[in-house]
């Protein structure tokens, strides 16, 4: 084992543990009592936790190195994960997701750092198929915790299955972990500015458009382009499915025609396809649509990710933690963004904002290439 395969070995776990929590959900609910609208803030202090944390992971990786700062990171998701199935109060369950989220959080922090490290000693195109395995891990954590339940294990015992699995893996990958990490240089927090600034839109745009294919691709089928119940998840399928093989394909593909051109054409594809999903009269053109949308966003984040270790606006221990921090608050603030514009309008109007947005990333692309020469092949 080296560097490269610990680190995707790494992104393979925050997918596999951030996957249980979503079929771990249903029984949450349940066992807590908590009404929608309860469980909706409920899941606000998952985000809550990840956003405290993100800005201290970087100082904590300069300081301690990456491989002790997701090692501690990954413990909290492990010994918090059991109790989430055992939580019997909407209090506690908001506690325990707190927790759970300082844990979620501070791992993408350090992975993403440790795979800028690994990238650029490397000196070729990696962050494409690490951001890859993250969707493999989440593919393979809602496949594996499904299988689970249907052959009759508790919900607890799934979860247990799926914390020893990633006690293993990162047992085996730990000392391939980087000891080390950027010098701090600055603040430990610090707004985005400059060439972060534009990094950190980039992606929380992008997050936000896969927020809201998440939340609502399922109710946009049924509710207004009336497909049937039973069908309505083949629009986050279909996009799920193409955001994976895109990014596990994309470190060939900027290899071969470039950062620039992966950006533009991801965002017109991702465009492209927003625009089907509300003109569209079939399903078929409807699944292309998502199709599009899943294959165009998937390597721009990770493009935007490689830029953080050649900019000079920001420390990158300040950097990674920005970027990621305004992402996920993309992913955050999309779905309720789209409700309220739903709620105000309708749904498709909501899309074509989302459609809108990906055309400032294509306009925010072509300055970055100005200012940080993203033409230029890794």
């Amino acid at each position: 084992m080296n560097e490269k395969l610990a680190t995707r070995i790494i992104f393979f776990v925050a997918g596999l543990a951030t996957a249980a929590w979503a079929v771990m959900v249903p029984f949450a609910k349940l066992n807590t009592g908590a009404n929608d609208a309860l469980l909706g803030i409920l899941l606000l202090c998952l985000g809550g936790g990840a956003i405290i944390s993100m800005p201290l992971a970087g100082p904590l990786s300069s300081r301690f190195g990456c491989r002790k700062i997701i090692g501690c990171a990954v413990l909290i998701i492990l010994l918090s994960m059991p109790f989430l199935t055992l939580a019997e109060s909407p209090l506690s369950l908001g506690l325990l997701l707190l927790i759970f989220g300082t844990g979620i959080g501070m791992t993408d922090c350090a992975m993403n750092i440790q795979a800028i490290l690994v990238e650029k000693n490397q000196n070729v195109p990696l962050m494409s198929g690490f951001h890859g395995m993250y969707s493999v891990g989440g593919i393979a954590g809602a496949g594996v915790m499904t299988g689970l339940l249907s052959i009759g294990l508790t919900i607890l015992s799934a979860t247990l299955v799926i914390v020893l699995l990633v006690a293993l893996l990162v047992a085996v990958s730990f000392r391939h972990f980087l000891p080390y990490a950027n010098p701090t240089e600055g603040p430990a927090f610090a707004i985005p500015k400059g060439e972060v600034l534009l990094l950190g839109i980039i992606c929380f745009i992008v997050f936000l458009a896969e927020g809201t294919v998440l939340d609502w691709s399922a109710v946009y089928l049924v509710e207004v382009r009336n497909v049937a119940d039973s069908l309505g998840g083949l629009g986050f399928t279909c996009f799920a499915v193409a955001m994976t093989i895109g990014r596990l394909s994309g470190d060939a593909i900027i290899a071969r025609v470039g950062q620039l051109r992966v950006v533009v054409c991801g965002a017109i594809m991702a465009f492209a396809g927003f625009c089907l999903i509300f003109t569209a009269g079939s399903l078929m053109l409807l699944l292309v649509g998502y199709l599009l949308i899943g294959a165009g966003c998937a390597n721009i984040v990770p493009v935007m990710f490689s830029q953080i270790g050649k900019q000079t606006s920001m420390p990158q221990m300040v950097a990674v933690p920005a970027v990621t921090t305004l992402g996920y608050i993309g992913v955050l603030a999309g779905p309720a963004m789209i409700g309220f514009i739903a709620h105000h309008s309708s749904l498709p109007h909501a899309f074509i904002v989302v459609a809108a947005l990906m055309i400032v990333v294509l306009l925010l692309s072509a300055v970055l290439n100005k200012t940080m020469k993203l033409r230029e092949e890794m």
